[in-house]
């Protein structure tokens, strides 16, 4: 079964270490609350919002070993008001979960997104 998981969280300046690494801890956390490992995953799609521009989201998940993912980056569209300097990821994971035990995760402020799913 193919499952749709979500995450967000925000740096707090844009620099391509700081987006590598807030990526990484991102993924790191979605890995460990729902079990999956890069094998499981189908595809990942990253979106960023406009004030971010200085490296893909998708290089972290690179450096972690996913090779053989298909990832894709994307840009935000520029809503007024919407939160700053934040990733975003869908993931396409093969697992056995059912969608109400899938753990989203919304780190870094980002809980404000989606407060029904946040913790």
């Amino acid at each position: 079964m193919v499952r749709g998981i979500r995450g967000a969280i925000t740096v707090t300046e844009d620099t391509p270490e700081e987006i590598v690494a807030a990526t990484q801890e991102m993924l790191r956390a979605l890995m460990d609350r729902n079990g999956f490992t890069a094998e499981d995953v189908i595809s990942a799609i990253f979106t960023v919002t406009p004030d971010i521009t200085s490296e893909f989201p998708a290089r972290g998940a690179r450096l972690m070993g996913w090779t053989r993912v298909p990832l894709l980056c994307s840009q935000e569209m520029p809503v007024p008001g919407a939160l700053p300097r934040c990733i975003r990821v869908l993931l396409h994971v093969n697992t056995d979960k059912s969608q109400a035990e899938i753990k989203h995760v919304y780190l870094r402020g980002t809980g404000a997104l989606r407060p029904d799913l946040a913790d």
